[in-house]
């Protein structure tokens, strides 16, 4: 009875073990490959949940079915105009196919390889087929810099689009995808991340920025001297119209004056003379005479005629 007990528990226990062994989880982010002694069985497993194999014959090879992340090594590219950049790109990609890419490139790291060696050859074919202004700018916008440069507008022809950045994404996309449909690999999306010159192109860029603000700021001062200068001379002028006028009505009002003044003088002359001549003699005693002036007359001079006569007290 013992003996049948025992049978019973370790066939009960084997039965375990081969269950356990059978049985897998596929999760709703991973999809499986079956294989049997290195060979693909059945089709894939795409749909999430547990799942039963052949214990110790197959196995279950397990890759993602969510969105994966490739990101390119930035490096140097030259481009039509023959300016070198500093490129640096990314791509979204998925196993849309897990039997082709269990059998070619087998596992994550050798997908990246691939991935490496067909997305950045054709990111370098496109960049270097075409100017530079195409893979910054999508659309013939005006640029917004200063426009004019000793009275000249900056030739916006240097920057007409031909097909522009989004487009050369795209023709990337174009021609790396059919040669990746062989793993099993579809790109979703390649943008470029990042682009700059190279240092020896970006320091000469800037110099060259540099003398070029420098330039519109010392033609912008130079158009401010010149306005300064005009400023000046037109208030100049106006001052001189100014001082003219005011010179001009101050001597009428100073004739007019004058006039009356010596009008006034004639009349009060006419009615009496003698009383006019005492009262311009006393003017000039009180003009020309103090305590240190000092005169030698003779005695018959017309100028002391009114002290003649006058008596001491």
């Amino acid at each position: 009875m013992n003996k049948l007990k025992g049978v019973v528990l370790g066939v009960v226990a084997l039965a375990v073990v081969v269950l356990l062994a059978s049985a897998y989880v596929v999760d709703e982010r991973e999809q499986v490959v079956v294989t049997q002694f290195g060979k693909v069985v059945g089709t894939p497993i795409t749909e999430p949940g547990l799942k039963f194999r052949v214990p110790f014959i197959q196995k279950a090879t397990y890759f993602p079915k969510n969105l994966q992340e490739w990101d390119g090594d930035p490096g140097q590219v030259p481009t039509r105009d023959k300016t070198f950049l500093w490129v640096d790109t990314f791509a979204r990609w998925k196993i849309v196919d897990p039997v082709k890419f269990f059998q070619t490139v087998n596992n994550m790291v050798s997908a990246m390889g691939r991935l490496d060696d067909i997305i950045d050859p054709a990111m370098r074919n496109l960049l270097t087929s075409y100017r530079l202004v195409e893979s910054v700018r999508d659309t013939d916008r005006p640029m917004d810099t200063f426009d004019v440069i000793d009275g000249g507008e900056i030739d916006q022809s240097q920057y007409k689009i031909e097909v522009g950045r989004t487009e050369l994404t795209r023709k990337i996309l174009e021609q790396a995808q059919p040669k990746l449909e062989q793993f099993g690999i579809e790109i979703v999306d390649v943008k470029i991340k990042r682009i700059n010159y190279v240092d020896q192109v970006r320091d000469a860029v800037y110099g060259r920025m540099i003398a070029e603000r420098r330039q519109i700021a010392e033609k912008y001062r130079s158009e401010g001297r010149g306005e300064a200068n005009n400023i000046r001379g037109d208030k100049e002028k106006e001052l001189q119209m100014i001082r003219s006028e005011a010179y001009k009505t101050a001597e009428e009002l100073k004739g007019t004056a004058d006039a009356e003044a010596a009008g006034i003088y004639a009349k009060a002359y006419g009615v009496d003379t003698d009383f006019y001549s005492f009262i311009q003699t006393l003017d000039v005693y009180r003009d020309s005479l103090d305590s240190t002036t000092t005169l030698v007359l003779s005695t018959d001079s017309e100028f002391m005629k009114y002290f003649k006569g006058i008596k001491a007290k």
